[in-house]
């Protein structure tokens, strides 16, 4: 700088900014910002419904029309929908989309004339093969506003970013698990690990920051290395215990392997797992291989088939034990939750036979949590039915609900071996299930036992 001039410098890191907001030939831009509002129509809904296509292809627009990308945030919501902002030097691309609508609302902002946002326009347009109408804003008119001699206090030397490392982008991504009412979100690495979509659903494995890897049934979680054991460990051993001497069982459902773990921690002769979906069993065996460990187990009868359709077909007093480990009361779930399947599966269970099935939340499954419970009591009776709450942590509400009918007069929160049950989690080493919390388990708040008719 010459002639000695004195006053804040100018940081190295703005040069570049600054000759952006002018011309080749020195004049200075009309206006701060150009800005295209995007109305994209009769996209690709399934391209609008998949976070990691919508994040990769905002990503791609930014940097083919040569912006610097400093971050991207988004959100994928249940059961559908992506929400998401990529942060440019420049400024910015954000959307949000609604995929049964087939349409996304597209907002492209930058700054100074370095970046074209009509290249980032038309590279999105081809990502989701949309119809649109757009239009451009010049933001910032130097013919309105004017530039005030004001000067920050402390001039900042160096960006939040580090450009001398190379392109670095932060990505904050979020897999949103929802209702029209509340959410459970999972911030993820933004990767999908496996994903298949047929004719049953839709099956996911993603990477997860504070859970590990998971597995995403129909943009709902089904589970999660850091606390599947709180399901699987509850699903099963609280009915193993009351029965005692279980030796032939059947799991409906259940295709990460979790349940069929915790039974083969016990001796039985014979473990039958039906699984609508060999999908499921394929994505757990590659990417939760801890949950899906005993698939090989030579007492398992695996069968692909339709779960309902075995029970039907089932020989009376078959089976000691059977767990309904399916989803929600959705797609090929939603014979799991029928008065002709519980009838179906008390008619398999010899005497003295217990069935546990998942019995949604009675904070975010009002409605299902008390007709299944109704729908039990209706076809084992009323003192035969037990109703066990234990927390799930990415299950919404945190507050999850097993349902258990009983042939015969066995009441399972008092008539196990409670030191046997102290020896068995002690020895195989239970990270949720203990004696205690089995008796606690059905020891049910007061709400939830107005709710079931239990206090009348």
């Amino acid at each position: 700088m010459s002639g000695g001039a004195k006053g804040p410098r100018t940081p190295p890191f703005l040069i570049d900014t600054i000759k952006s907001f002018c011309t080749l030939e020195g004049m200075e831009l009309k206006a701060l910002g150009r800005h295209i509002l995007v109305e994209f129509s009769g996209c690709n809904a399934e391209v609008l419904n998949d976070v990691s296509i919508i994040e990769r292809s905002m990503i791609e627009a930014a940097q083919i029309a040569g912006a610097t990308v400093i971050n991207s945030t988004f959100h994928h919501f249940s059961p559908w929908g992506v929400s998401g902002v990529v942060v440019i030097q420049e400024s910015h691309l954000a959307i949000h989309t609604w995929p049964e609508y087939r349409y996304a609302a597209v907002d492209l902002f930058t700054c100074g004339d370095s970046v074209d946002p009509w290249v980032s326009f038309e590279h999105l347009k081809k990502a989701f093969q949309a119809n649109y109408s757009a239009l451009e804003l010049n933001r910032g008119s130097l013919h309105v506003i004017q530039k005030s001699d004001f000067q920050p206090k402390i001039m900042r030397e160096k960006p939040s970013f580090d450009l001398s490392k190379g392109v670095q982008i932060e990505r904050n991504v979020w897999f949103t698990d929802k209702d029209e009412n509340q959410a459970l979100s999972l911030r993820y690495t933004g990767e999908v690990l496996f994903d298949e979509t047929n004719p049953f659903q839709r099956v996911r494995v993603l990477d997860s920051y504070s859970h590990g890897k998971f597995l995403a049934i129909n943009n709902m979680v089904m589970c999660t290395e850091r606390d599947e054991f709180h399901y699987h460990e509850m699903i099963t051993h609280p009915v193993m215990q009351t029965h005692g001497n279980a030796k032939n069982v059947l799991v409906i459902g259940g295709g990460d392997g979790g349940t069929i773990r915790e039974l083969f921690k016990y001796d039985v002769e014979n473990v039958t797992m039906v699984e609508i979906d060999e999908a499921v069993i394929r994505a757990s065996k590659a990417h939760l291989p801890g949950i899906a460990s005993e698939f090989n187990n030579p007492k398992l009868n695996l069968v692909i088939g339709d779960g309902i359709q075995f029970v039907k077909d089932a020989a009376p007093g078959s089976y000691d034990v059977i767990i309904v480990d399916g989803s929600d009361p959705v797609g090929p779930a939603q014979g799991l939750f029928t008065a002709e399947f519980y009838a179906n599966c008390k008619n398999a269970l010899k005497e003295g036979g217990l069935v546990v099935t998942q019995g949604e939340s009675p904070m975010f499954h009002e409605g299902t949590f008390v007709e299944l419970n109704q729908c039990l009591k209706g076809i084992f009776g009323k003192k035969s039915v037990h109703t066990m709450l234990f927390h799930a942590t990415t299950y919404p509400s945190g507050m999850w609900s097993l349902q258990v009918g009983v042939k015969g007069p066995s009441h399972p929160a008092k008539d196990f071996n409670k030191d046997k049950a102290r020896q068995f989690s002690q020895a195989k080493g239970l990270k949720y299930y203990n004696e205690d919390l089995h008796t606690a388990a059905f020891s049910l708040p007061t709400f939830v036992r107005t709710m079931l008719g239990d206090n009348a």
